[in-house]
């Protein structure tokens, strides 16, 4: 009631600023005042917000620009998903961990901090097969969120892994953050599978790259998708390592098209020349996704307007 007296009252000081003020936008006035009262509304007053980070190894590091700016425009985020460094992304912001951590450690974290790499262990990896380990990773996790369990997080989130023995999508929704992150972005070829339940586990991307439809099984009403591809033709393919990576980066772009599809909004920040092993072109990445992100917020704000009204008069229907 409240509200619609407010309506009744600004209404003629609208009409009076529109008349004499040229440079009055209406459109600009009605869609501020409306935003500023769909994001005071919670769920179920208003449809939920699941964002979706996908697969992208060293590119992922933009999804911390596009999270930046989602939060700088106060977007709600009520569900996150996500496979490979966009589970770990994932997980990170899930735990509450500030944006501007985030930031600071992306540029701060090299593959030594992930992985076991060094001379040595790329020798064995070459001489006799031995493949690397994450387990730096899942300490890595563990010792910046803690060991929470899924329960545990701020916002619900979910990733995905592939079981390397049956092909077969693994979703985490349950367990320890850390381990399943770990599973999640565990590049198959380069690093030892994890262990979890008798099974193998290996990178998310195998199987689902862009896990929007996990977002919807969890409730999202709206789903916003950052889409990280690489451009094929610009990888300089020299060496087994980067063949592999080029045969499951295609693979996963192919599986990605009918999850984009599902997707209210894709967020493509422009990182397709970034290798998959450059974690230290971290601040070019996070600006990518910044201007990315910046450039869907009017479409965002629009579709979270739209779909909240109609929701609302959904509901005072039934």
């Amino acid at each position: 009631m409240k509200k619609n007296i407010f309506i009744i009252l600004i209404l003629p000081i609208f009409f009076q600023i529109s008349v004499y003020s040229k440079e009055f936008d209406e459109e600009a006035f009605f869609n501020q005042y409306f935003w500023r009262e769909v994001i005071s509304l919670s769920p179920p007053d208003r449809p939920k917000i699941g964002l979706v980070l996908s697969g992208g190894c060293a590119r992922g590091l933009a999804h911390i620009g596009v999270i930046k700016v989602l939060q700088e425009e106060e977007i709600p985020i009520d569900i996150i998903t996500g496979t490979s460094v966009g589970a770990l992304a994932g997980a990170l912001t899930c735990s509450g961990i500030p944006v501007e951590k985030l930031e600071k450690m992306a540029t701060e974290i090299g593959w030594t901090d992930l992985t076991n790499v060094s001379a040595t262990s790329v020798m064995g990896l070459v001489l006799s097969d031995r493949l690397l380990s994450t387990q730096k990773m899942e300490d890595y996790i563990a010792e910046n969120i803690g060991n929470k369990q899924f329960h545990e997080l701020n916002i619900p989130f979910a990733c995905v892994a592939t079981d390397l023995r049956t092909g077969e999508k693994i979703i985490f929704r349950e367990g320890q953050v850390s381990q399943a992150v770990r599973a999640s972005a565990n590049i198959p070829g380069l690093f030892t599978p994890v262990e979890y339940r008798h099974r193998l586990l290996v990178d998310g991307g195998l199987v689902n790259n862009v896990p929007v439809d996990l977002a919807k099984s969890m409730g999202a009403d709206i789903i916003i998708t950052v889409n990280l591809e690489s451009d094929f033709t610009k990888t300089n393919i020299n060496n087994v390592m980067l063949v592999f990576n080029q045969a499951i980066a295609i693979q996963s772009s192919l599986l990605s098209r009918e999850q984009l599809k599902l997707s209210d909004i894709v967020i493509t920040p422009q990182t397709k020349d970034v290798a998959f092993y450059e974690l230290w072109r971290s601040k070019e990445c996070i600006e990518a996704g910044i201007v990315a992100c910046r450039k869907s917020i009017p479409e965002i704000k629009q579709k979270l307007i739209g779909q909240t009204y109609k929701w609302i008069l959904k509901k005072r229907k039934k």
